[in-house]
């Protein structure tokens, strides 16, 4: 109660229009956020050149870039279409682990852009693996995802695509989609092994400790 009501205390000093910006954002909505469970809107296909969506593209990979993320879909910066992007980077998974590389999976993901995706499983076996989201900061869970899946889409260009992704890469495709349907990871996951990742920190600093929402 005591942390809500400065915050409340903090909204009402600036005022709801300080600082205020249309979507798409810089930034990344968080759960709780109503865009975040809508079902997103298919891009009619003589738009996807016009300016307003690769305007959109483009601002996906600039917050992506920003946050460091593996993926981001347009609910994620409060736009309500079906539109997302992945990439895993070998700079990305030189800072990962050598055995969480191997037993995950992990491998290079070119950047690419998937407007109005479907998904078909390819291989119905599921693995489990903690997973986390930029829109439920600070957490982490065990969830179960499909070992491989295929994406069809459109991509930035316009042009019919379709792609197979196993192990990391398809977890990625799995949880981007489901942004898509207005759904999050936490509808699916393990709820006993949700876990607040600074947790250890929390208690060595006393409680003082603020869980940042926003990259450096």
């Amino acid at each position: 109660m005591g942390v809500t009501r400065k915050i409340l205390n903090w909204y009402a000093r600036i005022g709801p229009s300080h600082g205020k910006k249309l979507p798409p954002y810089e930034h990344v909505v968080q759960i709780g956020d109503p865009m975040l469970r809508k079902a997103s809107e298919p891009v009619a296909v003589d738009k996807i050149k016009s300016e307003e969506i690769q305007k959109l593209i483009k601002k996906l990979k600039y917050v992506l870039d920003k946050y460091g993320s593996v993926g981001m879909s347009a609910p994620q910066i409060g736009v309500n279409k079906r539109i997302f992007v992945m990439r895993q980077t070998a700079l990305q998974i030189a800072s990962i682990p050598k055995e969480s590389v191997k037993t995950r999976g992990i491998t290079v993901v070119p950047f690419s852009v998937f407007i109005n995706p479907t998904l078909k499983v390819i291989d119905y076996s599921k693995v489990t693996l903690s997973e986390g989201c930029e829109s439920v900061q600070g957490y982490t869970a065990e969830v179960a995802r499909y070992k491989e899946v295929e994406i069809t889409a459109l991509n930035a260009e316009g042009d019919s695509t379709s792609t197979k992704y196993k192990d990391w890469a398809a977890r990625i495709a799995q949880h981007e989609m489901e942004h898509l349907d207005g759904k999050l990871y936490t509808d699916i996951m393990d709820r006993k092994s949700l876990q607040c990742i600074f947790w250890e920190e929390v208690n060595l600093a006393k409680g003082k400790l603020a869980i940042p929402f926003y990259p450096d």
